[in-house]
């Protein structure tokens, strides 16, 4: 049961009022009663254009639904277009233009590296994500797949010297790469030292040579004589060879090299929306409490390793001594994004005027810039942007009406809370259809504000089935990523960008890696976001940032961004090629699989979710493979088998005959977690099931395909069962 409080016309959740109140407004710059009275005049001018939006959204949706039923088997695509021009669902391009964003820090505007997104809530993941800015790249590779175990270089427990040789190995060819030697290789070097300014490295024939390229040498630690660092700054990034003698590793390497600290996850999005779980009150003060620690640097986390306590805090900053005879200072932390939720949900830690839960995007806009201001306001014990800004990430906005009442609600937040205009920078995530045909127009809405678009592909592909859902069967999901609209897609976000003036504006992001445990897949594969044009793509670890970093440092991303930008291809045509199954004839095993696939998809995201709590989490596949899931997952694959049992490729018994099967595959993949409770065999007790279902069979009624409605709802149930079997 939620207790309010009263405030004007809002009704405050009691937990969330105490927390604004008492840790977020003191110091802030503004009152209590300014803060909750200019809240109430947020919501009561706001809410309703919020609530148009979402009524615009389903009228489009019922006249494309009505389009295709009236011509199912007479579909012509100049038609098609017209009738999407005709309704505004395609909209007239704007003038080109330049994005103006300022006060950009350069780690947006003059770095490219890897992003890590992760779930707020997790206070250990959380500082994690944060701390990844640096990390170890002995470490990533030893511990990874990226490693051959043939050949005697097994993992185990104790230090295997033939692994070590290996990485070690590895590392050097990457130094010979990143930075060769005037002559030589680092492979060869027995010391490293700064003479005159310059780095000296001695090689075992005796011979004394430098860097090809003497400039990328630009910090050191220790003396001259034995420096314990020597940073590197190559294509933008730094990596850091760190020595000591004493050490496991560097008494073993000639030059007494110990490791390789690689600049890694430049930014990292602290996720309020797919990767948590957040249904109330309760669960979204623990979400802003937790940012509040971020912000303020006295975030905390303990956890056991072993039989030790270990206490994880944020890192502090790195400092060099550069080789002029000056100090460097490099952050020792990722520049945060603050992913707020899109504008389809409510939340009932406010209720309006009329007892109505409050738009939770609002909600989010309002209070998590207020915990963002204290950066400005260099109150705390370290800064995110040095050029006062902050960096809010909008998801699943469709077309640029939509982008432009995001920018309309930032603009009130910034009055209300005592910002300067356009301190609030947007990422506008371009994972919606009527986003990607529209995505100039989108941008020239915020572009005073933009600094961060990106593709993705599960959430994108989810809009893609159900826009098109009466227009036929859809190809299987593994054959989605072949598809003409996806390849265009890709390809005219980067376009975009780079025409609209994005580069050393704003990041051009590309999709995640799902896969944690494959890392050596994602080294040999990866490293074509950057050859596309993105200075940035998503990682799902801080052991993956570390590998995909050095793609950063094998492709300029400049000069790849600088080659594109003669591309002024129009791809909005392509764009809009359905990916509908020409004749499927599927086989009955073809369909069986594909319905085990997916559905053991949904259930194993799915019963974490709602009955755990835990809104992103390695999730076994149906051949065991680790992806690092969200709520998106759900929604590709839940749009999937709506649309084949809509178009009677497959019946709700055989759908149900899956689920079942799939539940006891799914049981038996988490039976060494305690925590877990089991689907079957009584099915009709398990929420987590119950919600599979839903999203499956009521997956056509789903605004936009959306899972967030009914994961919400069953999870508030779940929470209510639990608590009231604990009274």
């Amino acid at each position: 049961m939620t207790n309010y409080v009263k405030t004007g016309s809002l009704q405050v959740a009691e937990v969330l009022y105490n927390f604004v109140n008492t840790q977020v407004i003191p110091e802030s710059g503004v009152t209590v009663e300014d803060y909750w009275a200019n809240f109430e005049k947020l919501i009561d001018e706001l809410a309703p254009e919020n609530k148009a939006l979402l009524e615009k959204r389903d009228e489009l949706q019922k006249k494309i639904d009505d389009w295709h039923r009236e011509h199912k088997g007479n579909f012509e695509f100049s038609e098609y277009k017209s009738f999407l021009e005709s309704i505004g669902y395609l909209e007239p391009e704007v003038e080109d233009f330049k994005v103006t964003t300022s006060k950009v820090d350069e780690v947006i505007t003059s770095q490219a590296g890897p992003q890590l997104v992760v779930p707020v809530d997790n206070a250990r993941y959380a500082l994690n994500a944060a701390n990844a800015r640096w990390g170890s790249l002995y470490n990533a590779l030893y511990g990874t797949d990226a490693i051959s175990e043939e050949d005697g270089a097994e993992q185990g427990k104790g230090y295997n010297e033939k692994r070590g040789a290996k990485v070690i190995e590895f590392a050097k060819n990457f130094l010979d790469q990143a930075v060769p030697l005037a002559n030589g290789s680092h492979k060869d070097a027995v010391k490293y030292s700064v003479v005159d300014g310059k780095l000296a490295v001695e090689l075992n024939n005796g011979e004394t040579t430098g860097l090809k390229q003497a400039e990328k040498f630009v910090g050191f630690n220790g003396s001259e004589e034995n420096p314990s660092a020597v940073l590197i700054k190559d294509n933008g990034s730094h990596f850091e060879l760190q020595f000591d003698e004493n050490h496991n590793i560097g008494k073993t390497d000639n030059a007494h090299m110990k490791d390789i600290l690689i600049e890694a996850a430049l930014t990292a999005i602290m996720d309020f929306e797919d990767s948590i779980a957040a249904v109330d009150a309760e669960d979204k003060t623990h979400v802003y409490s937790n940012l509040l620690g971020l912000i303020k640097g006295d975030l905390a986390a303990s956890f056991k390793k072993g039989d030790k306590t270990v206490t994880r805090t944020l890192n502090p900053d790195r400092v060099y001594n550069t080789p002029e005879g000056g100090e460097l200072t490099l952050s020792g932390r990722s520049l945060l994004f603050i992913r707020n939720v899109g504008h389809l949900m409510t939340s009932n830690a406010i209720l309006d005027r009329n007892g109505n839960e409050v738009p939770e995007g609002i909600m989010d806009g309002m209070v998590s810039a207020l915990i963002a201001k204290h950066d400005v306001l260099k109150h705390g014990k370290f800064q995110n942007s040095t050029t006062g800004s902050i960096y809010i990430v909008k998801p699943k906005m469709h077309g640029s009406e939509e982008v432009a009442f995001a920018n309309k609600l930032f603009n009130r937040i910034e009055d209300y809370i005592g910002l300067e205009r356009n301190t609030l920078k947007i990422g506008v995530m371009d994972e919606e259809r009527r986003t990607s045909v529209n995505l100039k127009n989108c941008i020239h809405a915020v572009k005073e504000r933009v600094v961060f678009i990106n593709t993705g592909f599960l959430d994108r592909t989810g809009d893609e089935m159900h826009t098109s859902m009466e227009a036929g069967v859809f190809v299987r999901k593994g054959d989605m990523k072949s598809q003409t609209w996806l390849q265009a897609y890709e390809k005219n976000n980067v376009k975009n960008g780079l025409l609209t003036g994005l580069q050393n504006h704003a990041q051009i992001g590309k999709g995640m890696w799902a896969m944690p445990d494959l890392m050596k897949a994602m080294l040999e594969q990866k490293g074509a976001q950057l050859q596309a044009g993105a200075n940035t793509a998503w990682v799902p670890s801080p052991t993956a940032a570390a590998l995909h970093a050095l793609h950063y440092h094998q492709t300029n991303v400049i000069d790849v961004q600088n080659a594109l930008k003669s591309d002024t291809k129009d791809y909005r045509d392509e764009i809009l090629q359905i990916p509908l199954a020409e004749n499927p004839q599927w086989t009955a095993e073809e369909i069986k699989q594909e319905l085990d696939n997916n559905c053991q998809g949904i259930l194993g995201y799915v019963v974490r979710w709602v009955e755990l709590g835990r809104g992103a989490s390695k999730v076994p596949d149906i051949n065991n493979i680790g992806l690092m899931e969200d709520r998106a997952t759900l929604r590709i694959s839940s749009q999937l088998l709506a649309n084949w049992l809509h178009h009677g490729v497959c019946t709700e018994e055989q759908v149900m005959d899956s689920l079942k099967r799939m539940a006891k595959v799914v049981d038996e993949q988490n039976s060494d977690d305690p925590k877990y409770r089991p689907m079957a065999p009584n099915f009709d007790e398990s929420n987590g099931f119950r919600a599979a279902c839903e999203l499956i069979f009521k997956g056509t009624e789903q605004p936009s395909g959306y899972t967030e409605p009914l994961l919400h709802s069953i999870r508030a149930e779940e929470k209510a069962k639990v608590a009231a079997a604990r009274a």
